[in-house]
């Protein structure tokens, strides 16, 4: 095996740009696969948007009278958690 013959340590995928366009991949699939297992395990700014809106309905029962103290105290530990 010659240097820059077929078969040899030459410019083939690997010479050039072909390393970092491999590590450019590898990263790209990480973050891909990151990012749905988050969306699928309910992290995210989702996840917080949907208990601020559980928070604040909360509130408005207890400000209408629908809910007691109790009752509103233990909601509200279920929802912070």
């Amino acid at each position: 095996m010659w240097y820059g013959h077929p078969g040899g340590f030459g410019y083939g995928m690997m010479g050039g740009f072909g390393f970092l366009m491999m590590i450019l991949l590898v990263v790209i699939v990480v973050a891909v696969v990151v990012m749905l297992t988050r969306r699928a395990s309910g992290f995210g700014p989702e996840r917080q948007e949907r208990r601020r809106k559980a928070l604040d309905i909360l509130d408005e029962r207890y400000a209408r009278g629908e809910i007691d103290a109790d009752e509103y105290q233990r909601r509200r530990a279920d929802l912070e958690r």
